[in-house]
Parts: structure tokens; C-alpha cells; sequence
């Protein structure tokens, strides 16, 4: 199903019935991510599981988006479905719309499963700061008036793509030269000042290896987060809830269904 929302076609599903709950993938992933999820929980719930725009079947935002945008598109959804009030397992990305929803539309949220959820920045070590202002000289240096007076703008775009190739993320140099603003304004935003406004009970599943998402982050939400506790799971990375898919089923269920 499609839905225009806050100017974007955003692709959703809804599967099973009972009290619902919204699936907020992570960053590159879509619906499917959460197949395991929707196969085992849509006996017992309303699962509402959505593409955020820029990912799956859904359109890329109309500019470029921040965290704010994604929250508002998804409080949209809840409203347009007629949902007050959900559940929510979110993963990486799903994580930061997750936060700054309970944050900000604390009504519409009951109860929270957050796992390796993004939004928090670390302080940078002394070589990617280094990495990052070595960057920024060569991408002044390449692309200025002069330099586009004298070479032409074709030239110069090149030489900012080899720029990004060779400096950007492997995610970054994944995405559609539209999408590149959205990345960056979301990765920029760091959500701490948001979590002493999450009040709502949050159950946080880590894993312990996870190289994207950090287990202090995790550490973090449970000491600021007024109802939060945290679970991590020994062996386990990024994707903890797809590695472990068996305990995370079982601790799920637990806390939302009993």
C-alpha cells in the first residue's frame, strides 16, 4: 500500500491483528528486514511495517531530511491509519525516528524495543578528525571559482566525485546523489538531549560486537532514559536481533505480549 506523506510516497504493510506495533527498519534496509518479526509476532499484534522514503518501494524525500522530517512522516502515518497509540521495534536508523517520537509525540508510543539503535556521536579520534579536515582542504582546493573558471564545471565535478569515493562511507557512496543530504544531516544530528523526554517503557537489545552502533550507546540510553533497561547479547554485532533471532524472540514476546 502507498500513502502520500509530509510530500513523500511512503510504502507500508499491515499484517495480523491485535494491539498494534510499528517496524522502523535501519538505515538501507526495508520491510523485509523484519520478516522473522512479522512471520512470528502477526499472530498477536497489528504490525505496521513501513519503507522509509529513500529505501525500498517508497519514494526519496522531496529535499533533503533530517530525523525531524522522518518522525514527523511517521506520526503521520499513525494518524492517517487511525493508530493513537503503538508499540514500536526499531532497528539502527528506526531507532533515532523512534526516540525522537516517544520524545516529542509521547502519546502515541506505549512501549519501545529499541536494538542497536543509532543517534548518538562519539568524540572522534585524532585520525578521523584528521581524515575529515584533509577532506574539506582537498574539496576547497578542488572546487572554487577559479578552479571551475579554468577547468569547467565538468572537471571539477569529477574531480569531487574521486573526492567522495575515496573519503566518503561505504554508505554514503552507496546512495543516489539526492539521498547524500538526507545521510548527512541525519548522521549530524546527535539525539541525547532527547532521551530524559523518553518516558515511556524501553527495552534495549544490544550486541555486544556491534562495530556501528556501540555498546556505550546503548549504556547510555539505559542510564538516561527514565523506563529503560538493556539486554545484550555475547557474540553478537549490528544486526544482534537477526544473529540471535531465537532469544530475541523470546525477550520480545515477553515484554510485549507477557
Amino acid at each position: 500500500m502507498t500513502i502520500e506523506l509530509n510530500g513523500a510516497k511512503v510504502h507500508y504493510e499491515r499484517y495480523g491483528s491485535g494491539s498494534p506495533c510499528l517496524l522502523l527498519h535501519g538505515w538501507g534496509g526495508n520491510i523485509d528486514s523484519f520478516l522473522p518479526v512479522i512471520r512470528d509476532f502477526s499472530g498477536d499484534l497489528e504490525l505496521i511495517a513501513l519503507d522509509f522514503p529513500g529505501h525500498g518501494a517508497s519514494d526519496e524525500p522531496p529535499e533533503p531530511w533530517g530525523v525531524a522530517e522522518y518522525t514527523e512522516m511517521t506520526s503521520q502515518l499513525l494518524d492517517a491509519l487511525g493508530i493513537d497509540a503503538c508499540d514500536i521495534i526499531a532497528h539502527s536508523f528506526g531507532g533515532r525516528v523512534a526516540i525522537m517520537l516517544a520524545a516529542e509525540h509521547p502519546e502515541k508510543v506505549n512501549r519501545m524495543v529499541l536494538t542497536g539503535a543509532a543517534g548518538l556521536r562519539g568524540t572522534q579520534s585524532t585520525a578521523k578528525k584528521a581524515r575529515a579536515n584533509l577532506y574539506k582542504t582537498l574539496k576547497g582546493a578542488a572546487d572554487n571559482s577559479f578552479t571551475r573558471k579554468v577547468f569547467g564545471d565538468a572537471a571539477v565535478e569529477g574531480l569531487r566525485d574521486s573526492l567522495r569515493k575515496r573519503f566518503g562511507s561505504r554508505d554514503y557512496n552507496a546512495l543516489t546523489p539526492s539521498m547524500r543530504g538526507t545521510f548527512t544531516r541525519v548522521v549530524q544530528q546527535d539525539l541525547s538531549e532527547y532521551l530524559p523526554r523518553v518516558n515511556v517503557p524501553t527495552l534495549l537489545i544490544w550486541g555486544r560486537d556491534d562495530t556501528e552502533t556501540p555498546l556505550w550507546m546503548g549504556e547510555t540510553m539505559e542510564k538516561n532514559m527514565r523506563d529503560a533497561g538493556l539486554v545484550v547479547f555475547d557474540g553478537c554485532g549490528h544486526f544482534a536481533y537477526l544473529e540471535n533471532y531465537a532469544r530475541f524472540q523470546v525477550i520480545v514476546r515477553k515484554f510485549l505480549i507477557g
